[in-house]
């Protein structure tokens, strides 16, 4: 076989890679009419979709795809570098933007310049070679607007100090874990003051990250919403208490002063 390059600028001499995309892109757009939604529960979910077109299409070459894997050689010791590496800095929001989307990452990081490993699901954060923290990937949106990746718990330090932070951020609904929190938060405005509201919102936000009852906190402010009930946030904490009979009972016998005079007594008489 002897190599060959194409010509710069002219387009149909990358027929023979473009054309199996072409075909694969028609694949996926007829799967997709046959689905009759363009909607995946998640990013594996679109992955296996797509999986098992290319595996269909594949399987037609199976016997030549066989003879070939025969004289393949090993695969590299080390991965090749997959992932794109930048750095960014963590402003006082909390936070650091990158290609138009904003990550939330714990507050004690605001001020530091992080180095950011760009995978194409998600970014790693490493910390010299330990690894620090993985977010989610995000992507902008289609009319140019930034995407963001918020977790509450990251931020839940910050709006116990001001709440009323709560009305302004254009990633507000990505606050809310679970659709009962955006829900409630809607409720309250109406039957309360802004200030109260966002107070107890954040007090509610605060019990489920202190107290890991997300999803138990999320099922009783559902059920105040369909009874149009207020919140009790002094009956929550109350409910979502740990349990006394569960903690370890910690017994601490105090040493007697008396028995470090065997320490001094035995300095001294080395030193004489």
């Amino acid at each position: 076989m002897e190599p060959t390059r194409n010509n710069r600028g002219v387009a149909h001499e990358n027929g023979s890679i473009e054309s199996a995309h072409g075909h694969l892109q028609s694949a996926v757009h007829d799967a997709l009419l046959l689905r009759g939604a363009l909607d995946f529960a998640d990013l594996a979910a679109y992955r296996r979709f797509i999986e098992e077109i290319v595996s269909r299409k594949n399987a037609r070459n199976s016997k030549r795809i066989d003879a070939e894997r025969a004289l393949l050689q090993p695969l590299p010791r080390a991965r090749t570098c997959d992932y794109e590496e930048t750095f960014v800095y963590v402003t006082s929001s909390g936070g650091f933007t990158l290609r138009k989307v904003f990550y939330t990452v714990p507050s004690r990081l605001i001020g530091h310049r992080l180095r950011v490993r760009l995978y194409d699901d998600r970014l790693d954060l490493p910390l010299g070679a330990t690894l620090l923290m993985t977010l989610e990937r995000g992507r902008g949106g289609a009319n140019g607007k930034h995407g963001h990746v918020v977790d509450y718990h990251q931020v839940i330090h910050a709006l116990l100090r001001k709440p009323m932070a709560l009305l302004s951020p254009v990633y507000r609904d990505q606050l809310f874990p679970r659709e009962a929190y955006r829900l409630m938060f809607e409720f309250l405005r109406q039957e309360m003051a802004e200030r109260a509201a966002c107070k107890l919102m954040v007090a509610l936000l605060s019990l489920a990250h202190d107290r890991s009852c997300e999803a138990q906190l999320a099922g009783v402010l559902a059920d105040d919403l369909e009874r149009r009930r207020l919140p009790d946030i002094n009956a929550l904490l109350a409910r979502f208490a740990p349990d006394p009979a569960r903690l370890p009972e910690v017994s601490v016998q105090l040493v007697p002063l008396s028995s470090y005079d065997v320490f001094v007594e035995s300095g001294m008489g080395v030193a004489a």
